[in-house]
């Protein structure tokens, strides 16, 4: 049996704060989180302060390591994504391919299925952004290839959904059916609303049909206005989660404290990270449109937001530091609520547990990740 205990940092096990205590690791997994005083004699690494929390959850990440996920995607790829965010300090993530050709989603889809049978580490599923979108709301993602759902993307998806340890699948209210929708919650999958310019009346009718989360809540969507509450409307006020972009770029800081005043347990952070994630890239190409990397920001050569150029603890600081939220709701927002909403046992520090682990510092900055 291989031991060590680690002490000298405060611990967020998912749910609280402990102060005062520590980590026992046997053979990889979480033994015991307990006082310090009760720690076991044997290797010991004292932390100089700083945090310890689970290793972080991320449910939209388009790419890393120089490489977009694409219908180039093969278990070699995925596991490239996976392994610079695990550098990142997202131990787990749904690698998350945006509109594309119907090639490339079955390519992706197949990749996603082997990257699970192999099971390898970090892979938590595939979230699928697109095609089934709003043209009104493309964003970045290509509007020559968005298009609505028919009855065969909706066998695949659910076929994908039996085969996957998850799938997230972002769609338009404009592109996709109630009855869609129901038939897709109803197979496993997890319906986020997302890119779609839809009246509050609409969202609700996809919210009752099944979808449970919104994607990168205030971008690409209606918005809330006094006599028409669009998306954002119905997320603020309604029980769904809600991905969001903590930058200060996709949100302004006031903006995002209404939100989370509003909602106090459903929010989860998302990196939205591109290509250039984990690598000093200036720059890379989606499609065939050249994709800007400067001033913190990804865009089109038109200053259109192409996703975040942005890291989970980033985040975390960001909400801590900028909007002076409390360090276990920030924590939990990239551990425990993301992975509820999949269906994941990831998340936590629990007896039994792997022990996938970040050490964030005094300021929040990234310090070490232990990947079991």
């Amino acid at each position: 049996m291989t031991r060590q205990t680690y002490t000298g940092a405060a611990i967020f096990d998912g749910q609280r704060m402990l102060h005062g205590h520590a980590v026992v690791v046997e053979n990889g997994l979480v033994a015991a989180i307990l006082p310090e005083s009760d720690a076991p004699e044997g290797p010991h690494v004292r932390l100089d302060g700083g945090t310890i929390a689970p290793g972080l959850i991320d449910l939209q990440v388009n790419g890393g390591d120089g490489i977009m996920l694409d219908g180039a995607a093969d278990v070699t790829r995925l596991t490239r994504i996976i392994t610079a965010h695990a550098s990142l300090g997202a131990t787990g993530i749904l690698p998350t391919l945006i509109t594309d050709t119907p090639a490339a989603t079955s390519a992706v889809i197949a990749a996603g299925i082997a990257a699970a049978r192999a099971k390898i580490p970090g892979f938590l599923g595939l979230h699928l952004e697109g095609p089934h979108l709003d043209p009104r709301r493309h964003g970045a993602h290509d509007p020559a290839l968005i298009r609505p759902m028919t009855d065969a993307d909706l066998a695949q998806l659910c076929d994908a959904a039996a085969s996957l340890p998850a799938l997230m699948v972002t769609l338009a209210p404009a592109a996709a059916t109630p009855a869609q929708i129901a038939r897709l919650t109803q197979s496993g999958v997890t319906v986020s609303l997302g890119h779609a310019e839809c009246t509050y009346d609409q969202a609700q009718a996809a919210i009752d049909a099944g979808a449970s989360c919104a994607t990168h809540l205030f971008n690409a969507m209606s918005q809330l206005t006094n006599r028409e509450p669009g998306l954002v409307g119905a997320v603020l006020g309604g029980t769904i989660h809600a991905g969001i972009i903590a930058d200060g770029v996709h949100i302004h800081p006031a903006t995002l404290r209404t939100a989370l005043a509003a909602r106090n347990d459903r929010l989860f952070l998302v990196s939205d990270a591109m290509a250039v994630a984990g690598t000093d890239l200036t720059g890379f190409t989606l499609g065939k449109r050249q994709i800007l990397r400067r001033d913190g920001r990804l865009t089109l050569a038109d200053g259109t937001l192409a996703g975040a150029d942005l890291s989970l603890p980033q985040a975390i600081a960001y909400l801590i530091r900028t909007l002076c939220i409390a360090p276990d709701r920030a924590l939990a927002m990239a551990t425990r609520i993301p992975a509820d909403l999949i269906g994941s046992s990831t998340g936590r520090l629990h007896p039994g547990q792997p022990a996938r682990m970040v050490h964030l510092g005094p300021d929040w900055t990234l310090q070490q990740v232990w990947t079991a």
